[in-house]
């Protein structure tokens, strides 16, 4: 029997306020930048409501909770939490350290939300699953603005029964992030034929290769998709893998599949690039693939995945309509087929598990009664998505914004931070969160000087390392602050990094405008990616699934215990 579902309000149906006042500010999403808009809205006086889908807060970081962060702490702990943490005597962590996903939320994230200030103000297990006006839809424009918002969750109960909870809100400050959101395996932006049918082969984006899902990949034969860091880590963490097969057992076999025509702009640089942690990682990945240790396929779309009876006979090589033989997951039963779209015509591979490293997409279902103004594309706000448009700004200048960049001039008071709010665009830095978070609250709580002063203190070299994380025997990692080497997109840096602040003034929406980069007068953004995006890109056309972006670094998260850095130049 279906468990019964209730409905409980939280306020009356209208309030006869135009702005809500009683009313918290809904913070949706828990994670790093969730939470950070929870201090910082403590710090200007406004209640904070925080809404977690996840039973417990950083739910989305937990899903990766073994890969090592490029970025040092010195970056990782927004300022405003970091005050709240500080009566409690909680201790920050050493500044050169680099965390682990486990790292981020036991020294930050669970002390944080365990402050007698925010653990009251948390609700886990709260999924939001729509945003309105109360008593409006989005038909309805007349007197939106007085109308307080609707927060929509389902949640439990005590006694484990669903229960609808509609939460009336002065603001909402959606920093849900993307990790839920993952983009398809199929070309086009479409899932695959058979692909949804196909979950129990998929082994998600970010899989522990190396700890808890070793027995799935041990043996057997796995196909990545993708061309990111994600991609790269994985195929390295196969590859090790691979190293301890027994010499009796079967053999663990690792298949590539790349959209693009080439898989340079992976490999990197070498010994040459900028980032030699990153330099590393390629020239190990290209080894591997020289020494045939992984199979490569590119100019491949995932057309279709379906099963077939198990069969006994088939290469250790892709077969062209013959397909390649699996380790054997349906030995006496079923075999996963992963049908390719060529340019020699169709293949057909067959594998046990498939790591799709395809990226991510911001759900915007939950937002279709609010009036958004989202460029269509790149689906991040109007005012922001010409400065990140992956298609021609993988790297160049974006500016620190904040609350008049990230607003919704049809929805006054509803903000998306985070990761969300790059939409589409693979390369997301956590200090940026932190910073436009901060200028929402001070937007929410009127002071307009501070809303627009938005800055951001990073060393000239940007907030990645440029030299290799030294890791301790325990397995912590850091890095040197005295470290010199290239900047984010390849250039010599200085000997020392010295702090900069890089910031835009007052009025920075209505100097951007729809431009893609600061206008005369503007200060100086930092470097996010690889120079002109994928129009530079003049032997790949076709974007090979921009993996990594998702609310967790301020340069993005790195995989590995090499320290190694995401789709993002950090």
């Amino acid at each position: 029997m279906t468990a019964p579902t209730t409905t409980v309000q939280t306020a009356p149906t209208r309030v006869p306020t135009t702005e809500g006042r009683g009313l918290p500010v809904v913070v949706i999403g828990a994670g790093p930048v969730g939470l950070a808009a929870a201090a910082h809205l403590l710090e200007r006086g406004l209640e904070p409501l925080v809404l977690e889908a996840g039973d417990q807060v950083g739910a989305a970081v937990r899903g990766w909770e073994h890969i090592r962060l490029f970025s040092p702490w010195r970056y990782d702990v927004d300022a405003a939490a970091a005050r709240l943490l500080s009566p409690t005597g909680w201790q920050h962590p050493k500044m050169t350290g680099l965390p682990t996903g486990t790292d981020l939320v036991q020294a930050y994230l669970a002390p944080l939300a365990a402050t007698a200030a925010l653990a009251p103000r948390i609700r886990t297990g709260a999924r939001v699953v729509a945003v309105s006006r109360v008593g409006l839809d989005k038909t309805h424009a007349a007197g939106r603005h007085e109308q307080p918002f609707l927060v929509r969750t389902r949640t439990r109960d005590d006694h484990g029964h669903l229960q609808v909870v509609d939460h009336h809100a002065r603001a909402v400050i959606d920093a849900s992030g993307t990790w839920e959101q993952r983009n398809p395996l199929g070309v086009s932006g479409l899932a695959a034929l058979g692909e949804e049918q196909a979950a129990a082969v998929m082994a998600g984006p970010l899989p522990d290769v190396l700890g808890t899902d070793r027995a799935r990949f041990a043996g057997r034969r796995t196909l990545v998709v993708g061309a990111g860091h994600s991609a790269t880590n994985t195929l390295l963490h196969l590859v090790a893998l691979a190293d301890d097969d027994p010499a009796d057992g079967p053999t663990t076999r690792i298949v590539w599949a790349v959209r693009g025509a080439s898989v340079a702009r992976t490999f990197g640089g070498g010994d040459l690039d900028g980032l030699p942690a990153r330099g590393a990682l390629g020239a190990r990945l290209r080894r591997a693939v020289d020494d045939g240790r992984i199979e490569l396929h590119t100019q491949v779309t995932i057309d279709e995945i379906c099963t077939r009876p198990t069969t006994t006979t088939g290469s250790s090589g892709a077969g062209g309509s013959g397909g390649s033989g699996g380790s054997g997951e349906g030995e006496g039963g079923q075999e996963v087929v992963v049908v390719a779209g060529t340019p020699s015509g169709r293949r057909e591979l067959v594998v046990d598990v498939i790591a799709a490293a395809t990226g991510f997409r911001p759900d915007l279902g939950m937002l279709r009664e609010l009036r958004l103004d989202l460029d269509p594309g790149v689906e991040a706000p109007s005012l922001l998505a010409p400065m990140i448009d992956p298609e021609f700004h993988s790297c160049g200048t974006v500016p620190p914004h904040g609350a008049d960049v990230l607003a919704h001039p049809g929805e006054p008071g509803f903000f998306v931070a985070g990761m969300k709010s790059y939409g589409r665009a693979p390369t997301f830095l956590l200090a940026t969160g932190y910073e436009q978070v901060r200028s929402i609250a001070a937007h929410l709580a009127g002071d307009a000087q501070a809303a627009a002063a938005v800055h951001l203190d990073l060393p000239e070299t940007g907030v990645c390392s440029t030299a290799p994380p030294t890791v301790a025997a325990d397995g912590t990692a850091e890095v040197d602050d005295n470290a010199t080497g290239g900047s984010c997109c390849g250039t010599t840096a200085p000997t020392t990094a010295e702090p900069i602040t890089i910031g835009i003034g007052a009025g920075v929406g209505a100097r951007l405008g729809a431009s893609t980069g600061v206008t005369a007068g503007g200060s100086r953004g930092f470097a996010t990616g690889s120079a002109h995006g994928r129009s530079g890109e003049l032997d790949d056309a076709s974007d090979d699934a921009s993996d990594d972006a998702r609310d967790v670094s301020p340069a993005t998260t790195s995989h590995g215990s090499s320290g190694s850095s995401s789709d993002g130049c950090c």
